[in-house]
């Protein structure tokens, strides 16, 4: 697949070249401005493909900047002192049970760690200049209060699957700047209310 795709980016680089090429001996023969012309004809032939980049690196960062982070609204000490005991007879089971929801723009996957304790993560897109949003909830499933919470932002041409995103290669950005770090905090955070395993 990546041969085939360099190969067709590879010819498109010919063509634009040619059209740039031409563009000029036109300006030439019609007494216009050969610079004027080959650059308009460079620049359009770079935004029949790359239209979207600039704008998707744009506003990935503005909402890496705005609303990604990971929050803790409740320490593992705060939930047992406000639950004395419970955390001893946590049991978390060997494969926890996932619950999982599609919709139109949207996937959640609900884990069950433990009878107290579960996580949602949520997956929305393909949203504005090809955004995809993650959030994962850390929450007590008797009381529904969301321990901890973790926002994240991707880009890509196509939802990620199987290491595919689509050909436009340009555009793939896992996560935000730190957004593994991130990740890691709210796996850490959750591996203390685990309890231990049947």
């Amino acid at each position: 697949m990546g041969i085939l795709l360099a190969a067709i980016l590879g010819l498109y680089l010919l063509v634009s070249l040619g059209v740039v090429i031409g563009a000029m001996a036109y300006a030439r023969r019609e007494g216009r401005s050969t610079k004027r012309w080959g650059w308009s004809a460079a620049l359009v032939m770079y935004l029949i493909p790359f239209w979207d980049w600039i704008p998707t690196v744009a506003v990935h960062q503005y909402y890496c900047a705005t609303e990604a982070g990971f929050w803790v609204y409740k320490t593992p000490e705060q939930w047992r002192k406000e639950n004395p005991g419970v955390m001893e007879t946590l049991v978390s089971p060997l494969v926890p049970p996932n619950k999982f929801e599609h919709g139109e723009n949207y996937s959640t996957s609900t884990t069950s760690w433990n009878a107290r304790i579960n996580s949602m993560v949520r997956i929305q897109g393909k949203l504005f200049q090809n955004r995809w949003r993650r959030e994962d909830e850390i929450a007590d499933a008797k009381t529904g209060e969301v321990l901890a919470r973790y926002v994240d932002f991707s880009t890509s041409q196509e939802r990620r699957q199987a290491g595919w995103s689509g050909w436009k290669f340009w555009l793939d950005s896992e996560d935000c700047i730190g957004g593994r770090d991130k990740a890691i905090q709210i796996f850490k955070f959750v591996e203390q209310f685990k309890g231990a395993n049947k």
